[in-house]
């Protein structure tokens, strides 16, 4: 069984030290969705929505909040990220956005939860620019598709 590394031998909760690690390029790529209303996508890819460029807005508050993650993660370390990408892609035909995030550094640790973190924030940015419109959209399907670096290597999700 693994162990999880957020306890120490006690069982306490405690940031991990990755003082003795080495620095490597860390890539982690994030996708998630939110599905609405037709009228609610329509009104977004229009640029229509009442309180502006839905998507743009969206695509800088996951930005932001990639940079924030340690503030928000208890055990997170702070991370100086080398780029954050967020694709807000419609899917019309599926009544929603698919966010993906890609977020890069070269750190002793990865970038996996500064990704997951820019793309709920993404989706939670639409979520409240539209809300007025559409109340009942789901956000979900938020997984980690891929990461590289560090001792672990490369890993990508299976299915």
């Amino acid at each position: 069984m693994t162990r999880l590394t957020h306890f120490n031998q006690v069982g306490d909760a405690h940031m991990v030290d990755v003082g003795a690690k080495a620095s490597t390029e860390r890539i982690a790529v994030v996708e998630g969705y939110i599905e609405m209303q037709t009228a609610t996508l329509t009104l977004i890819v229009q640029g229509d929505a009442k309180k502006g460029d839905v998507l743009g807005i969206a695509r800088i508050a996951g930005i932001m909040a990639s940079k924030k993650t340690a503030e928000l993660i208890p055990l997170c370390h702070p991370l100086a990220l080398t780029h954050v990408e967020i694709d807000l892609l419609p899917e019309p035909a599926k009544n929603r956005i698919r966010c993906q995030t890609t977020v890069k550094t070269n750190a002793q640790t990865g970038v996996e939860m500064e990704a997951l973190t820019a793309t709920q924030i993404a989706l939670l940015t639409i979520y409240d620019m539209c809300k007025a419109a559409d109340r009942g959209m789901i956000i979900q399907g938020v997984r980690l598709l891929e990461k590289t670096g560090g001792k672990s290597g490369h890993w990508r999700h299976d299915r």
